[in-house]
């Protein structure tokens, strides 16, 4: 798109990355949201999605200009919808418009006529009256106040009472700024949203009041979700942006967990395979948020807490994906995932058109892509959704989502995604996540090698170990993930919060991923050695922190 001449306030067309454009308005962003360095660019919030985005300019459009060439080359649904919400919002802009027309004009004639009645005989009152009018008008177009029928009165009052009656902050009146914020949305728009993937609203001023808040997110490129918190202010505290050099934008946002917030559960029933350390935590929070889940596992005896909670027993994977719309599954290799689909009575056997399967493991791009296959040819939809974090931050419904596949299955699992989840960023295609999964338990795991290293370091050479991490935690390293995995082996507790023989496996899987594509790991691969060592020490079992006994033995 060619840049052009846009100010706050403007409707648009953005677009981004690959996809189409999408009609939107150049708002305020949140005041502690830095702008993306390099070109210029204006914070976007789309119509229809709740989505809002940096945008840069040259991808902006003005949106009446044309409107009509967009809408040729769009026919979706949501788009429609989209467009619908614009125009609602222009009806009621001009509405509002109208009624201030009118009001003038009342006002007006309330004035004419208290003049008519009050019509004055000398030069001299004649003289006071154009003086008065003159004050009026002259307020009326610096202010932009209504004059009612009692304006005349304030030519009487005191300069220092006038000055608080015309101060544009008075008590309860928000910035000019913030009146930006707010787009109405049509009745199209709120329905949408009701079902999947709404966003976050913004924070509304204090003169309006506020609406019953959808709580759903939707983004139709990279993107994430939040739990929505009671707080609007609390959502945006830690909004961040981050643009990648492909020109797709993500929205870092978040600052809602499932206890501070509440979302409405969608209606579809819910199935959940695996509950291990991440899966239980899942499992709690869907249910916390008023999902319908059926649960299996291989022990079946992990089952019985949830039932307890509210789940339904499935007896097999096949039942519990026959009897549910969306199925989601979260094991620890990629062996157990493919066991779970190809095995006997696994999932393949219960798909049928329509039925859904979102696989949360962490597993290699080949194997996901393999599952998606065979589950697609079944006539079923399929996302691969990993997560990153660990136990408590499952517990606390804080995950990262990582997710690429089926886009439209991704909205539909938006409240599941907000329930178990700070965000949620949709990819693309099948084996996106994976890789970034990959990727990012890759830098994970060779940090906490690093750490457990310079902790063995600093014993053998008669520093304290405890010195050090004071000074790391204040410093730039500084971290909930440094402070826990030191506190850790100060400790000697190594109790799982992330079993080290899976960040080994992952830590295996990217260095595989990099000879693929001829890209060297090194440091990677020194770390992988590392945990190979702890496993023989029969560490297994133990949190990743306990890779610290490698160095010690």
């Amino acid at each position: 798109m060619a840049a052009v001449s846009l100010r706050l306030g403007d409707l648009v067309w953005g677009k981004l990355g690959r996809y189409p454009p999408w009609p939107g308005k150049i708002v305020n962003p949140p005041k502690d949201l830095k702008k993306p360095r390099g070109k210029k660019c204006f914070f976007v919030k789309f119509f229809g999605t709740e989505d809002h985005a940096w945008i840069k300019v040259e991808q902006l459009k003005p949106y009446h200009a044309h409107k009509e060439e967009m809408i040729k080359i769009n026919k979706g649904k949501r788009f429609q919808q989209a467009v619908d919400a614009v125009e609602e919002f222009l009806r009621r802009a001009k509405g509002k418009d109208q009624t201030s027309s009118h009001n003038s004009a009342d006002d007006k004639n309330r004035r004419n006529s208290s003049e008519e009645r009050s019509r004055p005989n000398s030069g001299d009152e004649k003289r006071k009256l154009s003086l008065s009018e003159g004050k009026v008008k002259k307020n009326m177009g610096e202010g932009k106040k209504r004059v009612s029928s009692g304006s005349s009165e304030r030519g009487s009052k005191s300069p220092l009472k006038r000055a608080q009656e015309q101060s544009p902050r008075k008590r309860g009146r928000p910035p000019k700024d913030e009146k930006d914020l707010t787009i109405p949305e049509s009745s199209t728009v709120k329905g949408v949203m009701a079902g999947p993937m709404a966003a976050f609203k913004w924070q509304p001023t204090v003169s309006e009041p506020v609406k019953d808040a959808d709580p759903h997110f939707h983004h139709f490129l990279l993107s994430q979700t939040e739990k929505p918190a009671v707080c609007y202010q609390a959502i945006t505290k830690k909004l961040k942006i981050c643009e990648e050099e492909t020109g797709s934008t993500s929205i870092q946002a978040a600052d809602s967990t499932a206890v501070n917030g509440s979302i409405t559960p969608t209606d579809k029933k819910i199935g959940f395979l695996g509950l291990g350390l991440m899966g239980s935590g899942i499992v709690s929070n869907l249910l916390k948020m008023g999902h319908t889940v059926t649960v299996w596992n291989r022990t079946a005896e992990k089952c019985d807490l949830f039932i307890q909670e509210g789940a339904r027993l499935g007896r097999t994977p096949a039942e519990v994906v026959s009897t549910c719309d969306i199925t989601f599954a979260c094991v620890s290799d990629p062996k157990a995932a493919k066991d779970l689909v190809l095995g006997p009575s696994g999932v393949l056997q219960g798909i049928r058109p329509g039925k859904c399967y979102v696989d949360m493991s962490t597993v290699d791009a080949d194997t996901v892509t393999e599952l998606a296959q065979v589950i697609v040819s079944r006539g079923g939809r399929f996302l691969e959704a990993p997560v990153s974090g660990n136990q408590q931050l499952s517990n606390d419904g804080m995950l990262v989502i990582l997710a690429a596949g089926d886009r439209g299955l991704y909205e539909d699992c938006s409240s599941c995604f907000q329930a178990m989840g700070k965000t949620s960023f949709f990819l693309g295609e099948v084996g996106n996540a994976a890789k970034m999964m990959l990727i990012v338990n890759m830098v994970q795991g060779s940090f906490m090698a690093t750490i457990a290293e310079g902790l063995t370091l600093a014993q053998v050479t008669g520093q304290s170990q405890q010195t050090l991490l004071d000074i790391l935690n204040q410093g730039q390293l500084a971290s909930i993930f440094l402070d826990q995995k030191c506190q850790n082996i100060l400790q000697g507790n190594f109790k799982p919060d992330f079993y080290l023989k899976y960040i080994q496996k992952d830590l295996r899987l990217a260095i595989a991923l990099g000879d693929a594509v001829n890209h060297p790991t090194p440091m990677a691969a020194a770390a992988n050695e590392v945990y190979k060592r702890a496993k023989a020490l029969d560490q297994s079992d133990n949190d990743m922190s306990a890779v610290y006994r490698a160095y010690i033995h």
